[in-house]
């Protein structure tokens, strides 16, 4: 029997916590956050939920590799923002689209896209659900029907190119899809968004998601060889090389589109030996200003730790990284060729230099090279998503934010989120906890991620969320952060976006829109306000 993934929260259905368990985390809830424990909720279950009937069958031409199942459409309803969790676990699938293509190959795809410019019907690109920025709901508008495209049966590995170190890869690809395929000729792709074990290579791609290594290869961008993607005009494809420097590269108009202009259906990716070399220690800093200087120190000297990650003291204890109260900063080096032993040895000398202290690094041979320190991180890091669904069935305001920024700006980014947002909290919640970590660092600034948690009134949480995130929001673009550093645009952040990009941009990406898909049937209100 296959596992079941989650009908409403993250990931697999089996992860969600016990009875027993979820008091134990509604007593930890109430201890953070000052409140009685919250009581337990039942989750929904398929015959509960509320989903509206089709409004639209498949046409017969399509009806081979179609479903209108109430589980599929269930599943096609929502993506895994905190907005998105609780619409869910309420039973609130109302938008729920009409059926689900799941196209078997390219002609498939092309079938789709034709059919619903010619009916004026709403084209959703779907690769593993796990947005969280609204990247794959049910468009508003005069839409006859919805359907999303999944692309769950593209997802081989058709060639590989052991010369270049490279490989043509279905974008339905999930995670650990790829990476097992990748794995039988000593290989891997190395990229390891949070969301790794669902997402897949073309939703990485379409998002520009952040990965796996802190510094150097941070996104997806950096791995991308060349792509293929089908529009309603026909097919896009740019051409396999290194480099090149002729003109504005069409790579880039195909990354971060986020399926408003075609279906990425593969793409040639830049692939690497899996490392066998694996350096890590774990340097501890009083404060988190502390810590940021020795992260900035680190990304400046050009050393590029495949990890970096920072973590203030609030985050570090709950992630149960020793730090005795203070920051921690997680630092990694990896490679198949050679010992890491003097990056890393160099690494904490120059994190320590700023006032870290280290009480060693270690090296491995093996798949595991991390410290204790490190592998409770990742741990906490892999787990996170489950924790807030099982908040969530707390009734408990639990959800993320994340930005970048250069240097110079980051004290007064830091200083001032944290002032807006705990204001927030307090005057919409009663209260909470705000945490932050740096998931990436570059040698002009870093990459902030915050955390915050609150208590929810029950039937308000939606509305509290909201007040909160757009504080935060606001507070981003004010301080000349980016709306998102790899959590994507969607709907969620459109309005941030559209003050962060120039305003000929949008008039750009909308004419380019116009051309490659003239019914505006793609992903509708995605990036673009309609």
């Amino acid at each position: 029997m296959s596992r079941a993934r989650s009908l409403w929260g993250w990931g697999w259905a089996d992860r969600f916590p016990d009875d027993d368990a979820r008091r134990g985390l509604a007593a930890h809830a109430g201890a953070i956050l000052g409140i009685e424990p919250p009581a337990l909720r039942a989750p929904p279950t398929l015959e509960t939920i509320r989903i509206p009937e089709p409004a639209l069958a498949p046409p017969a031409a399509l009806a081979p590799f179609c479903s209108a199942a109430r589980l599929d459409r269930a599943m096609h309803t929502h993506g895994k923002s905190y907005r998105d969790v609780v619409r869910a676990f309420t039973g609130d699938f109302s938008g729920a689209p009409d059926f689900v293509a799941y196209p078997r190959d390219e002609a498939d795809v092309a079938a789709v896209l034709a059919w619903g410019a010619a009916e004026r019907v709403a084209i959703i690109p779907f690769g593993g659900g796990t947005s969280v920025v609204g990247g794959v709901e049910r468009p508003a508008g005069a839409w006859r029907a919805a359907v999303p495209l999944d692309l769950c049966a593209l997802d081989r590995i058709v060639e590989i190119d052991a010369t270049s170190r490279a490989a043509r890869i279905q974008a339905g690809a999930t995670g650990p899809r790829l990476e097992e395929q990748l794995a039988g000729k000593g290989l891997t792709l190395r990229h390891y968004p949070q969301s790794f074990e669902h997402s897949t290579l073309g939703g990485w791609i379409a998002t520009r998601a952040g990965g796996h290594f802190a510094t150097l290869y941070t996104h997806i961008d950096d791995l991308l060889e060349s792509v293929r993607m089908v529009t309603p005009k026909g097919v896009f494809e740019t051409r396999r090389l290194p480099a090149s420097g002729a003109g504005p590269a069409p790579d880039r108009l195909v990354l971060g589109s986020e399926g408003i202009l075609g279906v990425i259906v593969e793409a040639w990716m830049r692939v690497r030996p899996r490392p066998r070399f694996r350096a890590s220690a774990s340097v501890r800093f009083d404060d988190f200003a502390g810590g940021a200087r020795g992260a900035r120190a680190i990304a400046q000297a050009g050393l590029y730790p495949s990890n970096c990650r920072l973590l203030d003291p609030r985050e570090a204890m709950m992630s149960g990284v020793p730090a005795d109260g203070g920051a921690v900063l997680l630092l990694a080096f990896e490679s198949a060729d050679h010992s890491m032993r003097p990056w890393i040895d160099r690494a904490v000398a120059v994190a320590t230099a700023e006032g870290g202290t280290c009480a060693g690094a270690k090296e491995k041979t093996d798949e595991r090279g991390g410290d204790a320190s490190t592998e409770a991180w990742r741990q906490a890091f892999i787990d996170a998503p489950y924790l807030q669904s099982a908040l969530v069935s707390l009734g408990v305001i639990a959800d993320t934010f994340e930005t970048a920024c250069t240097w110079d700006r980051f004290e007064a980014l830091h200083a001032r989120v944290r002032r807006d947002v705990e204001d927030a909290m307090g005057r919409v919640c009663g209260g909470g906890s705000l945490t932050c970590r740096f998931t990436h660092v570059y040698p002009d600034g870093p990459a902030p991620y915050f955390t915050f948690v609150a208590p929810g009134r029950p039937g308000e949480e939606l509305t509290q969320w909201a007040e909160i995130k757009r504080v935060a929001m606001n507070a981003l673009v004010e301080c000349g952060a980016t709306i998102t550093h790899h959590h994507a645009v969607g709907r969620m952040h459109r309005p941030g976006y559209e003050r962060e990009v120039p305003p000929l941009f949008i008039a750009s990406l909308r004419a380019t829109k116009a051309v490659l898909d003239p019914a505006g049937v793609l992903n509708p209100g995605v990036l673009l306000d309609p």
